[in-house]
């Protein structure tokens, strides 16, 4: 579970023309050579039945294609996700098991050409022979036995989830891997990522909305059929009651008004739905065409908000008193965004992929506030910057700066992975700001940045939409479950050769921005 960072003659001016005219065809051919890479390294959007028998193919052929891999005799294939792109090729994303038993950190990606031409990358290079006897102690209450991969020899173990409450009044949903010989904790992390209508933090917004009987109800049947819950004070893990009125008339702006939570919510959940199919060609979360749905007036005055891939939903909280609801509109996208990293590289949620578990939410959060172009609440490189989380007036995360939450990592370090996940992000949430808008002052939306460098170097930015492009492929096609910032940085490079070519200014500035945070 995730929470919520001029010519002289006229012969003169013939060879002007005609070389101008020589530029520009030259210049338009190279944009168009651009522009036909970019689509054909974009992923096309499936329909939850066309993804369905991709990865049902997948399966089938998952026998064929261990052997092909140079996989062992005891190790087998799950097809989790197929990504296919518009040239043809295409991504399949596996879990591994060894001898009927699931493998962590045994997860890899197939990328596969039109031509067959076949190339892997692996959450780990480790040959899967686990050492030791398959099981010498008794499996604690509730575990499920495994081999652990993800970090140094494999080893059979097991897995225990603790479930109770965090100290801030989250939900706790531990895994604990334990080594199955010697009862050694190998690992540990939590998977609650935290993280017409009248709305608190966007004005006045469209909302989807269902008929029912002689009221509506926040159902929206346009995009996968999303629904919003009150929970009416509850911690429970039920829905609530689902929201409902007689006149389709939502909420009034006003923290007191119960529906209001519920527009933003609803209205978070609708823009981030359209930014992730038009922008990123991906149809829902989990890519499947089905929405997840949103839970909001959770406990009392609780100052967070939630994803939790159990249920496969958000859920919100009222904030300090009541009175400032977790909903702003970067909160929802970067809470759903949880959901996609779940649905795609499923990075562990510690060390450094969590950070950049993290970080990915922090930057399509940001990429929906930008997408939704809502005059109430502007695209900003602000986390959280209206929910007031600490209740002085500031933002809870900066991406030009990351340092300037009192916490957060500018640049990478031997030592970055040992902070907690939402300031371990900062790398990367720095790194997509300088890739999107470059190093140095400047002023977006009436907002003032000034993005430093590790090295004093010059960064200059590419634009947001190619940024959040590449990195969605890099998400979606090239990290693993264990991919750490070094890895992120080939994932992205990987990406960006697909999506621009790897002799452009985009495949450099890349590089640079990596090099600007210290990843090298």
């Amino acid at each position: 579970m995730s929470s919520f960072r001029t010519p002289r003659t006229m012969r003169a001016a013939a060879i002007v023309a005609s070389a101008a005219m020589v530029a520009i065809a030259v210049q338009t051919g190279s944009a168009s050579a651009s522009a036909e890479r970019e689509a054909g390294a974009t992923a096309l959007t499936l329909s939850s039945g066309a993804r369905a028998q991709a990865i049902g193919e997948a399966q089938n052929a998952a026998a064929g294609t261990a052997r092909a891999i140079g996989l062992g005799g005891d190790e087998a294939l799950v097809a989790r996700d197929v990504v296919k792109d518009a040239d043809g090729t295409v991504h399949t994303r596996y879990e591994r098991t060894y001898a009927g038993l699931p493998v962590l950190g045994g997860d890899l990606v197939v990328h596969q050409k039109k031509d067959g031409s076949r190339k892997t990358d692996k959450a780990v290079e480790a040959k899967i022979a686990p050492a030791g006897a398959r099981s010498s102690l008794r499996a604690p209450a509730g575990a499920r036995q495994v081999v652990w991969a993800a970090t140094g020899k494999p080893v059979f173990a097991y897995e225990a989830v603790v479930r109770g409450t965090q100290a801030d009044g989250t939900p706790s949903e531990r895994h604990v891997v334990t080594d199955a010989a010697t009862g050694a904790e190998l690992y540990s992390y939590e998977a609650i990522d935290t993280g017409v209508g009248t709305s608190e933090y966007s004005g006045s917004v469209t909302l989807g909305t269902a008929p029912s009987g002689s009221v509506y109800s926040l159902t929206d049947t346009a995009r996968g059929g999303h629904k919003t819950y009150d929970l009416n004070g509850g911690t429970s893990s039920g829905t609530g009651t689902l929201f409902t009125d007689a006149d389709d008339k939502w909420g009034d702006g006003t923290p007191s008004n119960r529906q209001t939570a519920a527009v933003d919510a609803h209205y978070g959940a609708a823009v981030t739905w359209d930014f992730y199919k038009s922008e990123l060609g991906r149809n829902g979360i989990a890519g499947d065409g089905k929405a997840a749905y949103s839970r909001v007036h959770y406990g009392n005055a609780y100052v967070n908000a939630f994803w939790d891939d159990s249920c496969f939903c958000m859920t919100y909280g009222d904030g300090q008193n009541n009175q400032k609801p977790l909903t702003a509109l970067d909160v929802a996208g970067h809470e759903m965004s949880h959901g996609l990293t779940a649905a795609t590289a499923k990075l562990n949620y510690s060390r450094e992929s969590g950070g950049l578990n993290e970080a990915t939410s922090d930057i399509f959060g940001t990429s929906v506030e930008f997408f939704a172009n809502n005059a109430s609440d502007p695209g900003d490189y602000l986390i959280g910057e209206k929910i007031d989380i600490r209740g002085d007036g500031k933002p809870l995360r900066y991406m030009d700066k990351p340092s300037k939450d009192g916490a957060s990592a500018d640049y990478w370090s031997k030592t970055v992975g040992r902070l907690d996940v939402h300031n371990s992000s900062g790398v990367a949430n720095h790194f997509f700001y300088l890739l999107s808008e470059g190093s140095g002052a400047k002023t977006v939306n009436g907002v003032a940045y000034n993005s430093p460098t590790y090295d004093g170097s010059t960064v200059a930015g590419i634009g947001r939409t190619k940024a959040y492009k590449i990195w969605y492929k890099a998400l979606s096609t090239y990290m693993t479950s264990t991919t750490d910032y070094a890895g992120a940085r080939t994932a992205t490079l990987k990406a960006t050769a697909d999506l621009y070519g790897s002799t452009g200014v985009e495949y450099q500035q890349v590089a640079a921005a990596w090099k600007a945070v210290n990843v090298k």
